[in-house]
């Protein structure tokens, strides 16, 4: 069983074999984002950040939907409770808060999207490293049936995950993505059948949480910052993530011995 934390208003927490379960919990309403759950969310990022016991991130959805998006059922967002001064001068806002806060998750993060992604929540989906999904997973960008030109990084997510064009099709169209062209586009990288996405997603999460903590954060940062990096940039960066991996030298002479005992790996973070 894993440990079951309750600290937040609208998402369950569990942490399984050292990887993080956070169920968006408002079922209603196919999990929009309303002020709670959205405070939630960067709680959230910084728990699991900060925890040297978490080696990953799953974020799926309870019911039938992973996030259908912003809550507009009391009007415009943030309109459900009178904003503090702070809020009012952030230049970021929620959407750009959101965003941040799950890019900023130097470990993996793995979205187990078992329904549908809208607007918002599927920015969520797609600040995630990873996502996983299943016949009931479907994407919609919405943005442009709102009125609103994509946020919440979508701009920034979308073009780097399906290249310029393909994201220009599905903002401006605001066309349904079902599950088998989201894994041909590539917005999925497991595709599974029937129940399954959660554990699918929890397999993959395994076979990354098996190897040195330090060195996979250090390969998140890497592969983060080169996306847009020139090649000699890149490589002085990698060079940095080399020396950030090796600050685990336990880690270090495990991979050695073990690999002269021909046995499993037991990777500790020291």
């Amino acid at each position: 069983m894993g440990d079951s934390r309750s600290t937040y208003a609208h998402i369950r927490f569990e942490v399984r074999d050292r990887v993080a379960v956070a169920t968006l919990d408002r079922p209603e309403v196919l999990n929009a984002l309303d002020a709670e759950l959205r405070d939630d969310i960067l709680r959230l990022a910084d728990d699991v950040r900060n925890d040297d016991e978490i080696r990953a991130l799953v974020v799926t959805g309870e019911g039938r939907g992973f996030c259908s998006g912003a809550d507009l059922s009391r009007g415009r967002p943030g309109g459900e409770r009178e904003l503090s001064q702070n809020e009012r001068l952030d230049e970021w806002g929620w959407v750009g808060r959101q965003a941040l806060a799950l890019h900023g998750i130097d470990k993996p993060t793995i979205a187990a999207v078992n329904g549908v992604a809208v607007g918002a929540g599927m920015s969520l989906a797609l600040a995630c490293d990873l996502r996983v999904g299943g016949p009931a997973t479907r994407f919609r960008t919405m943005f442009a049936e709102r009125s609103l030109s994509p946020d919440s990084g979508m701009s920034y997510f979308l073009t780097r995950i399906l290249g310029y064009s393909r994201a220009c099709d599905l903002v401006f169209t605001s066309r349904d993505v079902g599950a088998e062209e989201a894994f041909r586009l590539g917005l999925l990288d497991r595709l599974v059948g029937g129940d399954e996405v959660l554990d699918a997603a929890l397999t993959l999460a395994a076979q990354i949480t098996r190897w040195p903590p330090l060195a996979v954060r250090s390969a998140k940062r890497v592969l983060q910052h080169n996306v847009d990096a020139v090649l000699t940039e890149s490589l002085r960066y990698e060079s940095a993530g080399l020396e950030f991996a090796r600050r685990a030298p336990g880690d270090v002479a495990e991979s050695a011995a073990s690999f002269r005992e021909r046995r499993a790996p037991d990777f500790t973070g020291r």
